[in-house]
């Protein structure tokens, strides 16, 4: 298959919003400089993804320092949802 495309929900450009106005342009730069590419190819697997348990459509999250940043996978599609983005300390 080629590779996965990348789509952003409101909520998610809203949450990279606050995260910006925080002073962390940092992690947002680094999603989409090194996280994007590697989940194009595989979004399934890789460093710092895990597929979080007992939810309901199957999520991921993808952890950069203290933040989560959730999504979805339309295999079919072949398009990866990016839903929200949270401080860990209220991710869960």
């Amino acid at each position: 298959m080629t590779d996965y495309r990348i789509f952003e929900t409101r909520q998610f450009r809203r949450d990279l919003a606050k995260l910006a106005r925080g002073g962390e342009t940092g992690v947002a730069q680094k999603l989409r400089r090194i996280v994007y590419p590697a989940l194009r190819e595989h979004p399934h697997y890789g460093t710092n993804i895990r597929r979080l348990r007992n939810w309901t459509p199957p999520t991921w999250r993808v952890r950069i320092g203290s933040w989560r940043f959730f999504y979805e996978i339309d295999d079919t599609a072949g398009i990866v949802f990016m839903i929200a983005a949270s401080h860990r300390s209220s991710a869960y």
